[in-house]
């Protein structure tokens, strides 16, 4: 039971920052975004919120394997770090929304959508040396992060 708890706990958390980055998103979609010239391999607004949704499950996924990973004291130091990271990453991913969609900042966002993707891959070699299984379940995010930085780089490239 406990571990269904911390689960559904690190879910949560993970879910919070895509919330936090909604807020500044939905309304901009219609207005500020829409106005946008965007690149030919853009997807439709409406696939954005289910692949978020399903990335962060999967980052929550992945925390909790390295949350429940039981380590002596220099392994605990090891998976400090590694969460740490992580909630770095989660706080830039969040951040990215805000520069982008609240700001209206595409060269901005660039540039954190830059730092998001080493910090997210700084957070998979952490995670892999802790749990592998928590590592590949990051795979998926950084594909769709390295997807996201083309769009936001046409973006800023299409739209001067």
């Amino acid at each position: 039971m406990k571990s269904i708890i911390a689960i559904i706990i690190a879910i949560v958390v993970s879910e919070l920052a895509g919330i936090i980055g909604s807020i500044f998103t939905i309304s901009a979609i219609p207005t500020w975004y829409a106005g946008l010239m965007k690149p030919a391999l853009n997807p439709p607004s409406w696939l954005f919120g289910p692949v978020w949704i399903t990335l962060y499950a999967l980052m929550g996924i992945a925390a909790f394997l390295i949350w429940k990973y039981h380590a002596q004291e220099k392994g605990l130091e090891k998976k400090r770090k590694a969460l740490g990271v992580f909630c770095l990453q989660l706080f830039l991913n969040a951040l990215w929304s805000i520069i982008f969609f609240g700001f209206h900042s595409p060269s901005w966002a660039l540039v954190g959508i830059v730092v998001l993707w080493f910090t997210i891959l700084w957070t998979m070699v952490l995670f892999y040396k802790i749990s592998r299984s928590a590592m590949y379940l990051l795979l998926p995010y950084i594909l769709w992060v390295s997807f996201a930085m083309y769009l936001n780089y046409s973006i800023v490239m299409l739209n001067r």
